[in-house]
């Protein structure tokens, strides 16, 4: 089987195999990429009240003022995933463990600023990563359907370019072989 016929076949089966998690990673990478422009995949960041580093709330102020909301998502410092800080806006966003919910807290006053109870931007990006599925699909499947896309890209080079080298080929014997005739 000459590199072509079995590039051209590996090629065709690899793209129809991976071509779900390719459609499903474009489509959730393309979401990723405009999350900051569109409030339904992720919240705004809100702007806290004006001041300092000396006025910036304690930890213990920032989980007191995220408890007080008696949100279901938080209720003890276990359902917290991460704490969020950005001084630029002097806020807290707070993100739970469940449901892909979010506070944000002023970071000066402890005053609540905004509360989601979805922030749809870390579901897709499981999604994007495959651990929305299992861990083992993010560990093991993803990987091989990077090595894949890399595949699918340097094969359909090969597919693009093996044709104009036989050409070439073709066209350089017979120049030779007409030089060669009398």
């Amino acid at each position: 089987m000459g590199s072509f016929k079995f590039f051209w076949t590996v090629h065709k089966w690899t793209g129809l195999c991976a071509a779900a998690f390719f459609t499903c990673t474009a489509a959730t990478g393309f979401l990723l990429l405009i999350k900051k422009k569109v409030d339904w995949i992720q919240p705004p960041a809100m702007i806290g009240a004006q001041g300092g580093v000396d006025d910036f709330i304690t930890n213990q102020q920032l989980f007191e003022s995220v408890f007080a909301q008696d949100h279901p998502d938080f209720q003890s410092i276990k359902d917290i995933d991460r704490v969020d800080f950005r001084p630029g806006n002097r806020i807290f966003k707070v993100r739970s463990e469940h449901n892909w919910s979010e506070i944000q807290v002023d970071a000066v006053t402890g005053e609540i600023l905004s509360t989601r109870k979805v922030r749809r931007s870390d579901l897709i990006e499981q999604i994007h990563d495959g651990s929305f599925w299992a861990d083992w699909v993010h560990e093991w499947v993803m990987p091989v359907v990077s090595f894949a896309l890399l595949f699918m890209v340097f094969s359909g080079l090969w597919l693009w370019i093996e044709p104009l080298v036989r050409k070439r080929r073709r066209k350089k014997r017979q120049t030779v072989q007409r030089s060669l005739d009398p």
